[in-house]
């Protein structure tokens, strides 16, 4: 085998090893190369240089916080939390006694921000609440992860204490899921109209999707200004109606990760891979997502007892590749 790389990706990878993007074009011929190929290594190895190079060597991680579980009747396809999925058959909201631990265990652990996710259909107004209250609790800063929202909710949010949204138009957007990509991105505008911190994945990747949907979504990131963006493979859990469709390998995603960084270029303050795994951590990505409460990957209600990495997993693991995680955060300077 030859370890030659051609002279077509070397110019793509010399573009985006500088940090000022990649096209489509050049982005889907990355997406395209053989795992096993020296370029795909190559591809991996730049994104890791430009992530170091521009992050600092700081390793991110955000607390994820499922507040509620139940059977959900938006029944997105690859969510655990949904009233087909059949694993939750009623709804349970974390007592914010659990919510305030939680929240205190990650400050006294170093975590970087506090990501409250919430289904479809939680009320508002507790998700308000709960905002106000850890916002008077702990000095993490926290992010939003619900339903779309208007810019008068969006002003509510930051006035709650909430400095960023997680929010993403999802592959299979409008098949898989019962909501309309316009609206999404609508949300998306909401954001930077009012100033809360987009917060972005492409999401979730499983082997139905086209390498052409994937870099859409990656273009879409950069255009709209994420804070960051990254990765998330789905997970089939117990009874998926997405089991019949596999799931990628932790190797094919950390290819994705290398693409989706070198289209980011300089525009992101970090890159994130969900669930956190080390070879995507030397192929552009430095934040990680530990977690408690619900999970849409999850069959536990509480993660944190189930497939859930804790913050000092997490920490272990950005140690052993080589991030920091204890250097200032560079998604809230």
């Amino acid at each position: 085998m030859s370890w030659r790389i051609g002279p077509k990706i070397e110019e793509i990878l010399r573009k985006g090893g500088d940090g000022g993007g990649i096209s489509r074009e050049e982005a889907l011929a990355l997406m395209h190369l053989e795992l096993e190929s020296p370029e795909t290594y190559a591809t991996m190895a730049c994104a890791n240089h430009l992530s170091r190079q521009r992050f600092g060597r700081k390793g991110e991680r955000h607390m994820h916080i499922g507040l509620n579980v139940e059977p959900c009747p938006m029944d997105c396809a690859f969510c655990s939390l949904t009233k087909r999925a059949g694993l939750f058959r009623e709804r349970m909201d974390f007592p914010l006694d659990d919510i305030l631990a939680w929240a205190r265990q990650g400050e006294a652990e170093g975590v970087d921000a506090l990501n409250l996710m919430s289904t479809g259909t939680f009320p508002f107004e507790r998700l308000l609440a709960i905002g106000r209250r850890l916002a008077r609790e702990v000095r993490v800063p926290l992010v939003a992860n619900a339903r779309d929202i208007t810019h008068a909710e969006g002003e509510q949010l930051l006035a709650a204490g909430f400095v960023g949204f997680y929010h993403a138009i999802r592959l299979g957007e409008g098949r898989d899921t019962p909501f309309d990509p316009a609206r999404r991105l609508q949300t998306v505008r909401v954001l930077r109209d009012v100033g809360l911190q987009w917060m972005n994945c492409v999401e979730p990747v499983g082997p139905e999707h086209s390498a052409e949907e994937m870099v859409e979504l990656m273009l879409l990131a950069r255009r709209e200004g994420a804070t960051y963006s990254g990765v998330m493979r789905r997970i089939n859990f117990p009874g998926s109606p997405k089991t019949s469709c596999g799931m990628i390998s932790e190797r094919r995603l950390a290819q994705i990760v290398a693409v989706s960084r070198l289209v980011m270029g300089d525009t992101v303050r970090a890159h994130c891979i969900h669930e956190p795994h080390s070879l995507s951590l030397v192929a552009g990505a430095n934040l990680v997502f530990p977690e408690v409460g619900s999970s849409p990957r999850d069959g536990q209600a509480d993660t944190g007892k189930g497939r859930g990495h804790s913050n000092g997993q997490c920490a272990v693991l950005l140690r052993e590749m080589e991030w920091n995680p204890d250097l200032p955060s560079n998604c809230f300077s």
